[in-house]
């Protein structure tokens, strides 16, 4: 049914009912896999000791322990084997326990076997996709593309599309330049949802002061210059998914309002009573610690325990040394297309070049390096001197560090400013760096900036 990729592929069938566990051993066999079971959660602990496993399908109550205590055993026994549970008292908080602790797929009884070998099949292809010759993309989707082979990127991707198959909200926190809206726009292209809205907002880059209209809407005349009602982006995301990107800055005073939409899927329009009802998955994103923010007072722990219902990361560019190759070559040949040039060689030098730098910018950085290797190349293959040359003419002078004055009576506000200025320096004019050095916020960083009267230009 689904060739290669389940020939000789192993699985481990757990359930405590006979009858159960020998009608999928046989239909596993059948279907071409190396099969061993177990009749409960402690035989199955055993068995993972013994050997390891491609997949393990267990079902959740049993005698002796749940499946849920089998997927602890396989993240330590078996941390690369792919768990799928199978129930009969399914429900949503269920589900998503699953996928919170790591299963890639969440099946309610009764189930066909055809379901559970095309469930295996999709897992087993994603775990197998990386390996194919000259194949780059990883997961793909209704146009939405991931580009990638490392072991923690395919592992990222299938909580990824164990957290589509449900409806919970979902956090995402990894550094910038790593993709996060990408993996976002993923989720949505494999959920259920994918024919309605996806709707992004950067919670960073709008006012404060338009922040709450554009996330609620308003009603005519509920403001100055409303001259007509409009409808907030949850609104507009109804059915679909929002994403809240940068979910970090969005203000203190409306956290609590967002809270409640969260929590009883509904809002009302500035400047009205009538309640909207709505019908959506959320997902936010941020490059900071949502924890971290609540121990400091500056973001709402119950707006965070809200949020975290299903975590995701996404690895960032320098612990993906195999991601790295994959993304140059891929970057190569669409900017030769772009550019209506022929296609590079990138020198096996000039590769482990880039394997070999820490890229803070991840994917983003990386990106815009080839881009600029590329459009300035003169021809010939692209090595290790190319790669130096190039990084020396990116390289800024060093930051000079002013002295905080010593004099007695020093307002504070010049020192904070002189503070705000060598943190900038060191950061290299990396806004977002300098705040998360600050512990503050980036809007919070942006007012500063503004207040000293310091170039807004020079920071990014």
């Amino acid at each position: 049914m689904n060739g290669s990729i389940l020939r000789d592929s192993s699985v481990l069938v757990v359930d405590d009912e006979p009858g159960m566990r020998t009608a999928l051993e046989v239909n596993f066999a059948r279907e071409g896999w190396r099969v061993e079971s177990a009749g409960g959660v402690h035989e199955a602990a055993r068995a993972m000791e013994r050997a390891s496993f491609d997949l393990v399908v267990t079902d959740v109550r049993m005698r002796d322990g749940t499946g849920f205590d089998v997927l602890n055993s396989a993240q330590k026994r078996a941390p690369s084997a792919r768990v799928i549970l199978l129930t009969a008292y399914g429900s949503v908080p269920e589900a998503v326990e699953s996928m919170r602790g790591g299963a890639v797929d969440y099946l309610m009884k009764p189930v066909s076997f055809e379901q559970l070998q095309s469930a295996a099949a999709r897992v087993m292809r994603g775990a197998t996709e990386s390996t194919r010759r000259g194949e780059h993309t990883v997961a793909g989707i209704s146009g939405v593309r991931i580009i990638g082979r490392s072991p923690l990127l395919l592992k990222a991707l299938e909580r990824a599309r164990a957290a589509a198959a449900t409806d919970a909200d979902v956090l995402i926190e990894a550094e910038s330049g790593t993709g996060k809206e990408l993996l976002a726009r993923y989720i949505h292209a494999a959920s259920s949802r994918n024919r309605r809205p996806f709707l992004a907002v950067n919670c960073a880059a709008l006012p404060e002061a338009l922040l709450e209209s554009e996330l609620f809407g308003f009603a005519k005349g509920a403001f100055t210059g409303a001259a007509a009602a409009k409808a907030g982006k949850f609104e507009l995301a109804n059915g679909g998914t929002i994403l809240l990107d940068e979910i970090g800055e969005m203000p203190l005073n409306l956290q609590p309002k967002l809270l409640r939409v969260l929590q009883e899927r509904e809002l009302e329009r500035l400047g009205e009573s009538r309640m909207v009802r709505l019908d959506l998955r959320v997902i936010a994103t941020t490059n900071a610690s949502l924890s971290a923010m609540v121990e400091r007072g500056t973001f709402r722990s119950d707006l965070y325990y809200r949020l975290d219902v299903i975590p995701l990361s996404i690895p960032p560019l320098r612990d993906r040394g195999e991601d790295v190759e994959v993304l140059a070559n891929h970057f190569a040949e669409k900017f030769a297309a772009e550019q209506g040039r022929p296609l590079v060689e990138l020198a096996p030098d000039f590769v482990a070049a880039l394997r070999g730098h820490a890229w803070p910018g991840n994917v983003r950085e990386l990106a815009n390096f080839m881009r600029r290797v590329l459009s300035l190349h003169a021809g010939g293959a692209i090595d290790a001197a190319r790669f130096q040359e190039e990084m020396t003419q990116v390289r800024r002078p060093e930051p000079a560090v002013r002295t905080l004055p010593a004099a007695p009576g020093t307002p504070i506000s010049v020192l904070e400013k002189i503070h705000l200025e060598n943190t900038l320096a060191l950061t290299r004019g990396n806004r977002t760096h300098a705040a998360e050095m600050l512990g503050i916020s980036l809007r919070t960083m942006r007012n500063k900036i503004r207040e000293y009267g310091l170039p807004p230009r020079r920071y990014a």
